[in-house]
């Protein structure tokens, strides 16, 4: 039986979103080359609004924020601060080569992250992406190169929800979308929700993390700190 395949993650902090698309693509093509074993990149992007191959024209007329076009399926959507952004790139292996699959599978990621607060999410015949009630709170846009995976999800955890007025989120009234502070009790921050993911991506894709680097050792001739004793 062989291993499961390792995923190494990374988390990139608040980043500026040409900044992370470069990221993006520096890693995608890294693993097409077998350079480097797949990928999760973790992000909270200054505010954006990215169009999708499927925003229809003037969907973004009115947004309130820097617009960019992007290579993922889907129509525009909302990145800032309080959400947390998950770009899988991950060589699709010959029997998970099926992209409706893949995003089902990533739909499951976020419905298990929820699950960990309580918060039942679902899935909506005909739309991508992640539910609660007639609500969304997760919204799903990728790409495939060489069926290496990019681009991914969006989790809305403290997202101001008034920077999705004005445009069109994924087609939809800005009115649809909520976050999972307005669910849950939530710590500040992202932090924890970014550790579910990463558990729930390597659920779901069946993935192990590498093992932690060992602990640094002491130059010959010094001696390690030993804790102090009173007496």
């Amino acid at each position: 039986m062989s291993e499961p395949p390792l995923l190494e993650v990374r988390r990139l902090g608040r980043t500026d979103y040409a900044e992370a698309h470069r990221i993006q693509e520096e890693v995608l093509e890294q693993r097409i080359g077998g350079d480097t074993p797949d990928v999760l990149l973790l992000t909270e992007h200054e505010p954006i609004i990215t169009l999708g191959r499927g925003t229809p024209p003037a969907a973004a007329n009115g947004a309130p924020h820097a617009v960019v076009e992007v290579e993922r399926g889907g129509e525009a959507t909302f990145h800032g601060p309080g959400q947390v952004v998950a770009y899988p790139i991950l060589a699709l292996q010959e029997d998970r080569r099926d992209l409706h699959r893949y995003l089902r599978d990533l739909e499951q990621v976020v419905i298990g992250v929820l699950a960990e607060f309580e918060i039942e999410g679902r899935r909506v015949d005909g739309l991508t992406g992640v539910w609660v009630g007639d609500r969304k709170i997760a919204s799903i846009g990728v790409a495939v190169r060489r069926w290496v995976t990019w681009h991914g999800l969006a989790i809305n955890v403290h997202t101001d929800l008034e920077s999705f007025q004005g445009f069109a989120p994924c087609g939809l009234d800005p009115a649809v979308m909520t976050r999972m502070a307005d669910l849950a009790e939530m710590p500040p921050g992202t932090t924890l929700v970014e550790v579910l993911v990463v558990k729930h991506v390597c659920e779901v894709f069946g993935h192990e993390l590498p093992p932690p680097p060992p602990p640094p050792q002491p130059e010959p001739g010094q001696f390690p700190d030993l804790p102090l004793f009173p007496g």
